[in-house]
């Protein structure tokens, strides 16, 4: 306890302007970096257009965003831990591995419930299409 009290005192504290532009900057290194971050937000807007095409309730574009902030965040944490993973002084393990593995398949667990989530949503309209 007193540990953290010594490294509390020691860190100053920051404004909620400069932890809102390090929030920024983190999502724009992961939209600049991370290919699949790129392709999930070409899915989101490919999402969006299609609400506003089919004219979703209020109740189906919550529902919509939060698959697709679901997504987004869990690719957030895995580019977070792969980020961790290739620091300095970082070493293969297979502790590393497998919470880079578990990290990958929340990204795709949280895929895979906004597809079962689109399907809910614009199923029956697409069906209703044909």
């Amino acid at each position: 306890m007193a540990l953290q009290r010594r490294i509390a005192a020691r860190t100053p504290s920051r404004t909620w302007s400069r932890k809102f532009a390090d929030a920024c900057r983190g999502l724009a290194r992961a939209v600049r970096t991370q290919t699949s971050f790129g392709v999930h937000l070409l899915a989101a807007g490919a999402v969006v257009a299609a609400g506003a095409l089919f004219r979703v309730s209020a109740g189906e574009w919550c529902l919509l965003t939060l698959a697709i902030g679901l997504v987004l965040m869990a690719e957030i944490f895995n580019t977070a831990l792969e980020s961790l993973a290739r620091g300095p002084g970082s070493r293969r393990h297979p502790r590393l591995r497998d919470a880079l593995d578990m990290a990958s398949a929340a990204v795709l667990l949280a895929a895979i419930t906004a597809a079962l989530i689109g399907v809910i949503v614009f199923g029956p309209r697409l069906v209703a299409l044909l």
